[in-house]
């Protein structure tokens, strides 16, 4: 049961009396929205113009606190969206001095860019330390994560272009590195040959710069197809006997491989060879049949037999 009852004029005035109170918020908000603001935002530095015969380090963070005019709405946003501003910070001047004034760039800065416009930075000076630099070259690293149609496989090696790059940076770090990984590269269900553009990753040290940025990746892809040779045994390591005669003397190598190896894949490719130190010395009943030799794109299924039988004359 209702406390109060309105009458249909009373409710309509409540009603316009609540719409035109939204309306007043609505307004207030977006007026003072609009109006100009100075708040910090948090600024990543990006290093360019490094100095050719110096490495680097800053001995502070990269990341500084700005502080940037702009409309409440900008400031609203940027608060939703904390993610960190990035600015390019030029190091010419470190040729002759460890410090860079980042006030002294600010009109480049906001000259490149769209947003709002950065004011003071703080801290404002960024001191570095300097060591000797070096240039070394290294491998390329490939990340792949690869998967393969039924019958189908890699056929041949994966063709890196360039396979070396050129990696710059403080000495004591550029001897430190082996080789430089790329990006990952995912196929799923491949059928045919692979090729791509990769990015190498990018150096987490603002003093270390890799070149080139990217390369070209080429894997053979082809179906296969099951092959059987039948492969002479070799005797190794027989220092004493005059002849040992084995059975059987071959043995069958089943394997699969590409459609265009098929037909020139033969025995030659092939080496099977039964060590006889696993009699002289463990005392085995028979001797294992090992593969020495084999082609590298052919992924052997089995050899059978396995071990074989011998007679040792003396």
């Amino acid at each position: 049961m209702a406390i109060f009852k309105l009458s249909r004029a009373e409710r309509r005035r409540i009603s316009v009396f609540i719409t035109c109170f939204v309306l007043a918020v609505v307004a207030w908000i977006f007026v003072t929205l609009s109006n100009n603001y100075t708040f910090p935002v948090k600024i990543v530095l990006n290093f360019k113009n490094q100095p050719l015969r110096k490495a680097f380090y800053a001995l502070q963070a990269d990341t500084v606190v700005a502080l940037v005019g702009g409309t409440g709405w900008q400031k609203l946003f940027s608060n939703i969206t904390p993610g960190n501003r990035k600015v390019n910070v030029d190091l010419q001047k470190l040729e002759t001095q460890n410090f860079i004034v980042l006030s002294n760039q600010l009109p480049q800065i906001n000259q490149k860019t769209d947003k709002n416009q950065i004011i003071s930075f703080n801290p404002d000076t960024v001191f570095f330390d300097f060591a000797v630099r070096k240039v070394k070259r290294v491998p390329v690293n490939l990340t792949a994560d690869i998967s393969y149609q039924h019958q189908f496989a890699r056929s041949g090696d994966v063709n890196l272009n360039p396979n070396f790059v050129t990696i710059s940076g403080p000495a004591a770090y550029v001897d430190s590195v082996t080789s430089w990984k790329t990006d990952s590269l995912t196929v799923k269900k491949a059928s045919g040959n692979i090729v791509s553009k990769l990015n190498l990753l990018q150096p987490k040290e603002n003093n270390v710069s890799v070149y080139p940025k990217t390369i070209d990746v080429k894997i053979p892809v082809e179906e296969f197809t099951e092959k059987t040779l039948e492969i002479p045994i070799k005797l190794i390591n027989n220092r004493v006997y005059r002849q040992v005669t084995l059975f059987p003397k071959k043995v069958k190598v089943t394997f699969m491989v590409s459609l265009n190896n098929y037909p020139e894949i033969d025995t030659d490719f092939f080496e099977a060879v039964a060590d006889l130190d696993a009699w002289q010395k463990n005392g085995s009943v028979n001797l294992p049949v090992k593969l020495k030799q084999q082609p590298v794109y052919c992924n052997i299924i089995s050899v059978q037999p396995a071990s074989i039988n011998f007679i040792v004359r003396k």
